[in-house]
């Protein structure tokens, strides 16, 4: 891929990528809110403006880095976490699931979203190649973001939900893992462990629901 190929393809990224980190942080906070906890929003994250939920470092020059310097085979980044106080919701071992299910289910409805616009572009009869792959670029950003980010391991969302399910005495065992669970889950990115035992089959799963769930549209509009 040259140059100008990566650039096209940045571009075409760029606006699902905003998207789907801005929501995903954004639904925590809102979540949050609405079961008891106003941190998030009292700081100015319950709001779809992206620039508060962007990190200088990881949500724009570390893919950037690893992109071009990949030539686009491996690609990792994350946004501003959004601050809860789990102790200020309603029932915090049951509402952390529901805030920690929110950042994901976000993104899972933008995909189909995104599915929603290829379909009607694609059956309008509009050839633009822009447009058609940013829409597809919309769905498989969402969906590597749901997949990636339930892996059940803290702090990921995943990790917080099977806290919020797990007996108590378990729960606190699993949440001891959280101050080296970023460490780890680099390090089953980096071996390739998360993508086959976790990311493929996920998201093969997701896209057959997308896939299912559009399938009324897609026959409307043939």
């Amino acid at each position: 891929m040259n140059m100008s190929e990566l650039i096209q393809t940045v571009l075409i990224y760029a606006l699902p990528v905003i998207f789907a980190i801005t929501l995903h942080e954004a639904a925590h906070g809102y979540a949050a809110l609405r079961l008891g906890d106003d941190t998030a929003s009292v700081l100015g994250r319950v709001t779809l403006n992206p620039f508060p939920h962007i990190d200088l470092v990881g949500t724009i020059l570390l893919p950037l880095l690893l992109y071009f310097s990949t030539s686009g085979a491996f690609l990792f980044g994350y946004a501003k976490p959004v601050p809860v106080r789990f102790d200020r919701l309603r029932h915090p071992k049951r509402d952390m699931v529901w805030v920690a299910l929110a950042g994901p289910g976000a993104n899972l409805v933008q995909a189909l979203l995104w599915g929603v616009l290829f379909y009607i572009l694609s059956g309008s009869g509009i050839t633009e190649r822009f447009f058609i792959e940013m829409f597809k670029a919309g769905m498989l950003t969402n969906v590597v973001m749901f997949a990636f980010n339930l892996f059940p391991l803290p702090p990921l969302d995943g990790g917080r939900i099977l806290v919020g399910l797990l007996p108590l005495r378990q729960a606190v065992l699993v949440s001891r893992v959280e101050p080296w669970g970023f460490f780890i889950v680099m390090a089953l990115v980096l071996t390739g462990l998360i993508s086959a035992w976790w990311m493929q089959p996920l998201m093969g799963a997701t896209f057959e629901f997308l896939k299912f769930t559009l399938s009324p549209l897609a026959a409307f509009l043939r």
